[in-house]
C-alpha cells in the first residue's frame, strides 16, 4: 500500500496527478495545496488537506499526521518572469520549503519525489541527459538548482524528475498553454509572433504525472529526465497546432528571442534526452501530435 501526498495539487501537473493516483489500486493519496481545494467540486473524493509549503509548522504537521510513504512536490514558483522581480518568494517557496518538505522526509521515513527543470541548464548544449552540468542563465533556475543541492543531500530516499515546458488544460486554471493560445489567437484572426530560436522537447502534463506516479511506484532514486521525446520551437509546435485545427499559418510570424524584452533570460537549447526514464520506469512520453489532440479534446469538454 503506498500513501502519496502530493503539494500543489491545485496547479496543472497537480491536478493530472492527482486524478491518476486516485485511480489507482492500493494507493491512498492527500492532496494538499495552498489554500481552497480547486478539486471538491470535479474530484469530490480526493482527500485534501490545506498546505503552504513554506511553513514549516505546517509541512511538519500534515506530514506526521498523514504519515506518506511518498511525497510527489510539484509546488513551485514557476512564472520565470516573476521569480526575476520577486526574489525572495522564489526562494521561499522554490528552496526553503523543499528544505521543510527533506526534514518531515528524514523524520518520518518518507520519499521525496521532487519535480525540476531544464531551467537549471544555459541551454548552449541541449539536449541534456541526466548527467549534464548545471549553469542557470536566470534565478528561477538558481532556486531549482539550489532545491536540487537540499535534495540531493538528503537523508531519505529520493528522486529528481527533471521537465520542459509542461503543457496541459486544467481546471479554474488561470494560465492558458501554448496549443490553445496558438488556436485562440488564430481563430480570432490575430497576427502572433512565435520564436524559432529556442529548442525544447515540450511535455504533456499528463505524462508528467505518468512519470512521476513510475518513480513513486518503482520506488526509484536518482535524477530522472521526462518529458516529450521530439525536439522542437515554439515556431514549430504553433505550426502543428494551426494544422491540427485547420487554421492560417499565415498569420504565425516567427520571431527571434531577442525581440522579446523579458525580465528573465532563457536558455536557447534545452531539451531532454529521456532513455533512463524510459528503460528503467517504462516512461512512454505522447508525440506532440497527440498532445494537441488530448488539449484540444479537453478544452472541448471544459
Amino acid at each position: 500500500m503506498k500513501k502519496i501526498l502530493i503539494t500543489g495539487s491545485n496547479g496543472l501537473l497537480g491536478q493530472k496527478l492527482a486524478e491518476l493516483l486516485l485511480a489507482q489500486p492500493d494507493v491512498e493519496v492527500l492532496a494538499t495545496s495552498r489554500g481552497e481545494n480547486k478539486l471538491e467540486t470535479i474530484m469530490p473524493e480526493l482527500p485534501f488537506a490545506s498546505l503552504d509549503v513554506t511553513d514549516r509548522i505546517q509541512v511538519e504537521t500534515v506530514v506526521s499526521l498523514f504519515r506518506p510513504t511518498h511525497i510527489i512536490h510539484t509546488a513551485a514558483m514557476t512564472n520565470v518572469d516573476q521569480c526575476e522581480s520577486d526574489r525572495e518568494g522564489a526562494l521561499l517557496l522554490n528552496r526553503d520549503a523543499v528544505q521543510y518538505l527533506v526534514n518531515a522526509c528524514e523524520k518520518y521515513g518518507a520519499h521525496l519525489i521532487h519535480v525540476s527543470t531544464d531551467f537549471i541548464f544555459d541551454g548552449e548544449d541541449g539536449p541534456y541527459t541526466e548527467t549534464a552540468e548545471a549553469n542557470p542563465v536566470n534565478f528561477y533556475g538558481e532556486t531549482k538548482l539550489l532545491a536540487e543541492k537540499i535534495v540531493q543531500q538528503a537523508r531519505c530516499k529520493w528522486a529528481i524528475l527533471r521537465t520542459v515546458l509542461v503543457y496541459g488544460v486544467a481546471h479554474d486554471y488561470g494560465r492558458t498553454n501554448i496549443v490553445l493560445w496558438v488556436r485562440d489567437s488564430l481563430q480570432a484572426g490575430k497576427v502572433i509572433k512565435v520564436v524559432e530560436d529556442q529548442f525544447r522537447t515540450p511535455t504533456l502534463a499528463e505524462d508528467l504525472a505518468q512519470g512521476c506516479w513510475l518513480a513513486a511506484k518503482h520506488d526509484a532514486e536518482g535524477i530522472f529526465n521526462i518529458s516529450g521525446s521530439e525536439m522542437l520551437t515554439p515556431y514549430d509546435m504553433a505550426l502543428q497546432v494551426a494544422d491540427y485545427f485547420n487554421l492560417d499559418k499565415a498569420l504565425i510570424d516567427k520571431a527571434d528571442a531577442s525581440s522579446f524584452s523579458q525580465p528573465a533570460k532563457r536558455p536557447p537549447k534545452t531539451g531532454f534526452i529521456i532513455s533512463k526514464a524510459q528503460k528503467d520506469l517504462g516512461y512512454r512520453p505522447h508525440s506532440f501530435a497527440e498532445g494537441i489532440q488530448i488539449v484540444a479534446e479537453q478544452a472541448a469538454r471544459n
